[in-house]
């Protein structure tokens, strides 16, 4: 439409021509529907830029030839964009008319043209910024995360699960590039499914049930492992009792047979039982020596007493000593029952193959539908705000844990307290440290000397949990150090950082990754997963829900499980100047330092 350019001839082209500072122009509207007032007025205006300036209204004589020109740009302007919002039909086909141009000397572009010119650059700029985000926008996670790529997901191994008639699961995770593999049997049994008279039953019967079955004596089931080059080993908790193997490829299906001898028919010789109750006696003892885990027993006991959490694993040395085989045999056919067992594998093995050796092996299995999930219903674990300190100057460091109800493992505010866990963090003299990591409380403590070590701990259970902090400390330290751990843990639900919670996610989120490193763990965490949350939960999941964690998360799960809540507390050796218990309280809802 500018200078020489030719147009194509069109019976509903209106043309005009005019000059501009010297330049011819010819005006072109091709309309698609009739022309408003405000696009009439415009080509009047246009037009009459061809004629003198002061034959126009809008050209009124000034001082400043210019200053006209301007001020009747602007008016074009204005009328073009009110046009444009009425007849964009009108005005587009106007835009994208087709034109050759004769001349390559400069004109001035069409009013309408420099409107929908702007409009996409703007648009252009728009998705450039959305395809490259300024990144001072990303420096923390979204809170509410997306997936962009798949890839993780489906590169991830399968973990894949049959489920037998009798209830028996069986999940595995091939790795065929491995050459040793790990199977194992997790069973939803411990010290919390038992009672006050049989309490250390399921921990003494993870000693007896490597002494020999009906097809295989103690000797024999001891060289066939060896023989093997394989590991055989077994572990009691509070709710879950594991037996497994590790073992190499062409071993697995001699495993499992070992495997389901010895849980199916073990043999309880009384002599056997008498012997290993000065076993028993004796590992109790070494337990004695090992301070962490009498003061979490000690924790467990004062903060869930006269519940069967409050129980300890091995129970009571009265019991050890009258623990009788209807005892051992009682409990395995009331807790060892195919609904409440996992079969788990992992490494160099094939579902197919682990499903057709269970099926032939595990016969003699008790069906009984009762869950643990029923049975902890029926006994609830109850958190009671309490102490327990046991004074002993012969100890040359004083120890305590201080801890808050916390979640159970299906509990959705789990996740978040794994976050705070790694948050408040950890911290040891010997390994140095502490002036520099990220953790606000292992800063306080390096930077003050006012502990040997420290560690924030988060225990789940099926109904409940423990969460808080454990510490060790000369007993002249233990004032600061005990406002350290009560501020910081008090001031998550007051004031919390984006900074501090991204580094707790990709701190949790490593460990986790490197938690699985290696067969056994990848059993572990098949077996776990499934008796507590009934599947294997997948790491692509797990990380969004720990990337859906931002500091309001923080300061809300706070608010439920620290803000003016009871604390339990363990404590023993020098503790004369630990504070009391009211003070401790006091501090969940007093912010001061």
């Amino acid at each position: 439409m500018i200078g020489n350019t030719r147009w194509p001839s069109s019976p509903k082209t209106i043309r005009r021509r005019g000059y501009f500072k010297g330049i011819r122009y010819d005006t072109v509207w091709i309309p698609s529907q009739p022309l408003n007032t405000s696009v009439e007025q415009s080509k009047d205006l246009l037009y009459s830029l061809s004629s003198d300036q002061n034959s126009h209204p809008l050209h009124s004589p000034s001082p400043n030839p210019r200053e006209g020109e301007k001020m009747a740009i602007r008016h074009l302007l204005s009328l073009a964009r009110r046009a444009q919002r009425r007849t964009a039909p009108s005005i587009r086909s106007f835009s994208t008319s087709p034109a050759v141009a004769s001349s390559p000397s400069p004109s001035p572009t069409s009013p309408n043209a420099m409107i929908y010119d702007r409009l996409a650059e703007s648009v252009k700029h728009k998705l450039k910024q959305l395809e490259n985000p300024d990144p001072r926008f990303l420096q923390h996670n979204s809170p509410h995360p997306t997936l962009a790529d798949h890839t993780p997901i489906l590169a991830a191994p399968l973990t894949r699960v049959t489920t037998l008639p009798s209830g028996l699961r069986i999940a595995t995770e091939s790795n065929l590039a491995a050459k040793t593999a790990t199977v194992g049997v997790w069973i939803d049994a411990g010290s919390r499914f038992e009672t006050d008279d049989t309490n250390g039953t399921a921990h003494f019967l993870e000693h007896m049930i490597f002494k020999g079955t009906e097809k295989r004596t103690a000797r024999e089931l001891e060289e066939e492992i060896e023989n093997m080059g394989g590991h055989l080993n077994a572990y009691t908790s509070r709710e879950q009792t594991t037996y497994y193997a590790k073992v190499m490829e062409k071993d697995v299906p001699q495993a499992l047979d070992i495997l389901a001898d010895i849980l199916q028919n073990s043999k309880f010789d009384e002599k056997r039982i008498n012997r290993e109750r000065d076993v028993i006696l004796r590992e109790m003892e070494e337990v004695e020596g090992q301070t962490e885990e009498v003061i979490f027993d000690h924790l467990h006991a004062t903060a869930f007493q006269y519940t069967p959490l409050g129980r300890t694993i091995l129970g009571p040395a009265q019991n050890i000593k009258t623990i009788t085989k209807d005892n051992l045999q009682k409990y395995i056919s009331t807790h060892y029952t195919a609904p409440r067992m996992v079969i788990a594998a992992s490494g160099a093995v094939k579902h197919e193959d682990i499903v057709e050796q269970v099926k032939k092996l595990f016969t003699k299995l008790s069906t009984d539908p009762t869950i643990a999930s029923e049975l902890v219903t029926k006994e609830p674990a109850i958190f009671t705000g309490s102490e327990i300190r046991i004074i002993d100057d012969d100890m040359p460091l004083a120890q305590f844990a201080v801890a808050f109800n916390g979640a159970s493992w299906t509990d959705p505010d789990s996740i978040a307290l794994m976050v705070m866990q790694s948050m408040l963090g950890s911290w040891n003299k010997n390994a140095g440290g502490g002036k520099h990591m990220g953790s606000e409380l292992a800063q306080r403590v390096g930077i003050n000397e006012i502990a040997e070590s420290m560690m924030a701990f988060n225990t789940n259970y099926k109904d409940t949990g423990l969460f808080g902090v454990y510490a060790i400390a000369k007993p002249d330290c233990l004032d600061d150090l005990t406002y350290a751990i009560m501020y910081e843990m008090s001031k998550l639900s007051y004031r919390v950082s984006e900074a501090d919670v991204t580094r707790a996610r990709n701190q949790l989120k490593s460990s986790l990754l490197l938690h699985i490193d290696g067969t056994s763990p990848v059993a572990e965490d098949i077996g776990r997963q499934l008796l507590t949350y009934g599947r294997r939960i997948p790491f692509a999941e797990l990380f969004a829900r720990i990337d859906a964690v931002d500091a309001s998360t923080i300061k809300r799960v706070a608010n439920r499980f620290i803000f003016d809540q009871d604390v339990a507390i363990a404590a023993m050796g020098p503790i004369q100047g630990l504070r009391d218990y009211n003070w401790f309280r006091r501090r969940t809802y007093w912010l001061r330092y």
